[in-house]
């Protein structure tokens, strides 16, 4: 199974106002493991930055006038996540979002996410897991013992890489990320299956056998207890 671990970043809360996607990251897992294949692009709004989104994540016009519009990546994305499974924490912001890019480009005849993906609303999932408590991605981070050190401003990468950790942890397990991360694991985040099953097969068995003394003191020690239960040890009986 192919999913897609999505993550938006905007120039404001409320796509009816006109705000505009910014950042984009994707990071690909295929049957629960990850590639090692992701999509990431800064975008240039065309807009000013609200004041309360820029504080979350950084990014201000200024330093995205040299970006690509979204019309520029629209079709290399629509290839990456086509027939893929999204995974999105609050999936129907970043939903609502890229539908309204889409609809930018062609209003007669829009393409909508929910068109080319299934999506998967981690929130959601959260909510029903854990009703009643905080399931904001760093409340899971915290709940599932991932390491979110790194996130001080939100950046869609960042925060996609963080979320399909906490996503395989919440379903089950997997081993973390690699990508280009690997000199920021850890051990405690390393997983078997990282090993390659040849190391494993190849490393030789060490057997211990008992020797003739320890055997002799392994035999005694059952008699004594055949004695002292009265001869209902189980191990001492005979094969039926």
């Amino acid at each position: 199974m192919r999913q897609i671990v999505l993550d938006t970043e905007t120039t404001g809360l409320e796509v009816s106002q006109g705000h505009r996607v910014i950042e984009i990251g994707c990071v690909e897992l295929h049957n629960r493991r990850p590639t090692g294949r992701h999509l990431h692009h800064y975008l240039n709004p065309e807009r000013e930055v609200d004041a309360g989104a820029r504080a979350v994540h950084g990014l201000s016009l200024e330093a995205l006038r040299d970006k690509p519009r979204f019309a520029a990546i629209a079709e290399e994305f629509v290839q990456f996540v086509s027939g893929a499974q999204l995974v999105i924490h609050n999936a129907s912001f970043d939903v609502g979002f890229l539908d309204a890019e889409f609809a930018r480009l062609d209003a007669a005849a829009p393409r909508t996410l929910a068109s080319m993906c299934e999506v998967l609303d981690t929130l959601s999932l959260a909510r029903s897991m854990h009703p009643g408590q905080r399931n904001s991605l760093d409340a899971l981070c915290k709940r599932y013992g991932i390491d979110n050190s790194n996130r001080e401003l939100h950046g869609a990468l960042l925060d996609a890489r963080i979320l399909a950790d906490v996503y395989l942890a919440m379903t089950g397990g997997q081993s973390a990320l690699a990508l280009d991360e690997a000199p920021r694991r850890s051990a405690r985040r390393l997983h078997a299956a990282e090993t390659p099953a040849a190391a494993v097969v190849s490393l030789p068995l060490r057997v211990t056998r008992a020797s003739a003394a320890e055997r002799e003191a392994h035999e005694r020690l059952q008699e004594l207890l055949q004695k002292e239960s009265s001869g209902r040890c189980l191990w001492r009986g005979k094969a039926s």
